[in-house]
């Protein structure tokens, strides 16, 4: 057993001062507070002074990260990636494909549920944090050729269910979030078999008007995928997609909070928009995220990171963001409290995604997957399912 003491326990919907928090097996068994409850005899106790207690980040959309790609064929290309983003807080996160040639795709699938299978042998035999594979996240082919963004127009596909349950069976049933244009031919059915599988329907990379964007929100769609970006603009008259994902209360939406993909403004706005429940953060982060200026691949092609932006020729090509980094700009952009913040990368993202009875939450019953924070949501440490470095 551990016991960790710290100032402040934050989690959405409580805050414990001075708590004690009590480990066992992976998971939280007792949270108290260290004015009322000793530490137990013969257990291991780590006083964290100073520091605040959170969920671990939970990541529903990232590409890679330190050099390698979430798709490439690698041995040791996961493990870097899941050593990173545990030093930056994400216990949790779903590897993110892009559009590329359908056997590419089924391969990746193949290898990204591989690791989920092997979920129990995540710690490193160096003693190495990693942040867990819970799941695979779809992004294409099912997208708009209009707001394809990077996507290479060769490899887009119209929504098929024969080939969504190719992708389906080389998943194993992992896919547990997928981005499609409702617009396309066939859309409502693959939505409608994805959510009844269990799968988080996103709209995404689509040039919808309204009434194609509500239709598939009837068909089972929920969430939305990096709102702004990739979408049909907003238009008084033509309120599209945007209009449809911003007022309806039945869909999530998740945004890239780096300041460059949105303007702090419109990050208000969509804060404002989807709320506290409803608001999630994402990175879409690539291989070239935690490394120097340079060219990275980005699924089966290359892209340009220089200053913060990764680019293919004029279009942004996901982000070198880091979900704390995420966290600190909602503070910053908004104005919101770190409690407020770090709810938008915890439990909001593991509903998005049905886990939130196991990860996403700090309470007794839970996987103890804790980042530790200063008052100012900077990474002091990360624990994953218990375990300290």
């Amino acid at each position: 057993m551990l016991a960790l003491t710290a100032d402040r326990v934050i989690a959405p919907g409580q805050e414990i001062l001075n708590p004690l928090v009590l480990i066992e097996d992976g998971r939280i068994v007792e949270i108290a507070s260290s004015a009322s409850r000793s530490v137990p005899a013969g257990v291991r106790h780590v006083d964290l002074p100073g520091t605040v207690l959170a969920p671990g980040f939970v990541d529903i959309h990232i590409h890679g990260g330190r050099g390698h790609d979430v798709m490439e064929d690698s041995a040791d290309g996961l493990s870097v990636i899941e050593a990173f983003l545990a030093q930056h807080g994400v216990t949790s996160y779903f590897p993110t494909t892009v559009t590329a040639p359908v056997d590419d795709t089924l391969r990746a699938l193949d290898r990204l549920a591989s690791a989920i299978d092997q979920i129990e042998s995540i710690a490193s035999a160096s003693g190495g944090l990693r942040a867990r594979p819970c799941g695979i996240h779809l992004e294409g082919p099912f997208l708009s050729h209009a707001r394809r963004g990077v996507h290479p127009p060769a490899d887009l596909q119209t929504a098929s269910m024969a080939l969504f349950a190719r992708f389906w069976e080389a998943s194993r049933g992992h896919i547990k979030v997928m981005t499609i244009a409702p617009e396309l031919a066939e859309a409502e059915e693959v939505i409608a078999e994805a959510s009844r599988l269990g799968v988080c329907v996103s709209l995404g990379h689509s040039d919808a008007d309204f009434a194609a964007a509500e239709r598939g929100v009837e068909a089972g769609a929920r969430h939305a995928t990096h709102t702004f970006n990739a979408m049909r603009a907003l238009g008084h008259r033509d309120p599209g997609i945007l209009g449809a994902v911003l007022t309806d209360e039945r869909v999530t939406a998740d945004i890239i909070a780096d300041g460059i993909h949105l303007d702090p403004a419109i990050v208000r706005l969509f804060l404002k928009m989807k709320g506290l429940e409803r608001s999630v953060l994402i990175t879409d982060a690539t291989s070239a995220t935690g490394m120097p200026n340079g060219r990275y691949k980005l699924g089966p092609f290359e892209l340009e990171v220089k200053d913060g932006r990764c680019m293919i020729g004029d279009s942004l090509a996901g982000s070198v963001l880091t979900m704390d980094r995420a966290v600190r700009n909602v503070m910053a952009f908004a104005e919101w409290s770190l409690a407020d913040a770090v709810r938008l990368a915890t439990l909001n993202p593991a509903r998005v995604v049905g886990m939130d009875q196991q990860i996403g939450q700090f309470s007794p019953g839970a996987f103890a997957d804790i980042v530790v924070l200063t008052a100012a949501g900077e990474v002091q440490q990360t624990i994953v399912r218990g375990q300290m470095a």
